[in-house]
C-alpha cells in the first residue's frame, strides 16, 4: 500500500473507527485509541492491502478492551490489597490521593514483590501465566504476592494513622 492509498483509506474509515471506539470507551479516550491504531497501521504500511476496514476495526476493539482492563485493574488495586481479611479503609476521593499513595508504596517494594503485584492486580494476569513468565511455581508466587499485599497494607496504615 502506498502512502497516498493509506491517507485516502484513513479519511474513509476514521469516522467508523471513532464510532466503534466511542461505544467502548466514550468520547474522552476514543480519539487516542483511534490514533494509536492508525499509528500501528502506518507502521505496517508495507504489509497492508486494501481494504483495511476489518483489520482496523478489530485493532480498535482490542485496543479499547485493553484500555478498559487497565482502567478496571488500576481502580481495583486498593480493594485487592485489602482482600486478606481486614480493610485498610481506602476511600476513593476525587483527587486519587489514596491511589497515588498506594502506587508510591508499591514502587518502594522489592523488585520481585513489585513485579508480581503489578502483573497480578494492574495487568490482570493469571497466576499460572505469571509463573510461566517468571520461571517460578505458583505456590511461591502466591507467597510473594501475599507478602507484597501485607507490606503495602502496613505501609498504608502507617501513613494514614501516624
Amino acid at each position: 500500500m502506498t502512502q497516498e492509498e493509506y491517507k485516502d483509506e484513513v479519511r474513509r474509515i476514521r469516522p467508523k473507527l471513532l464510532s466503534v471506539a466511542r461505544r467502548y470507551v466514550g468520547d474522552d479516550d476514543a480519539e487516542d485509541t483511534v490514533q494509536d491504531v492508525l499509528l500501528r497501521l502506518w507502521q505496517m504500511l508495507d504489509e497492508l492491502r486494501l481494504p483495511v476496514d476489518a483489520l482496523a476495526t478489530v485493532l480498535v476493539r482490542n485496543q479499547c478492551v485493553s484500555l478498559l482492563r487497565k482502567q478496571r485493574h488500576a481502580v481495583a488495586l486498593p480493594a485487592a490489597i485489602a482482600s486478606d481479611g481486614f480493610s485498610v479503609g481506602v476511600a476513593t476521593d476525587s483527587t486519587g490521593e489514596n491511589l497515588d499513595r498506594l502506587m508510591a508504596i508499591v514502587e518502594s517494594l522489592p523488585s520481585m514483590q513489585q513485579t508480581i503485584l503489578r502483573l497480578r492486580h494492574i495487568e490482570g494476569m493469571e497466576m499460572s501465566d505469571i509463573a510461566e513468565m517468571t520461571g517460578s511455581n505458583e505456590v511461591a508466587l502466591r507467597k510473594v504476592l501475599s507478602r507484597a499485599r501485607q507490606a503495602v497494607r502496613l505501609q498504608f496504615l502507617k501513613q494514614n494513622n501516624p
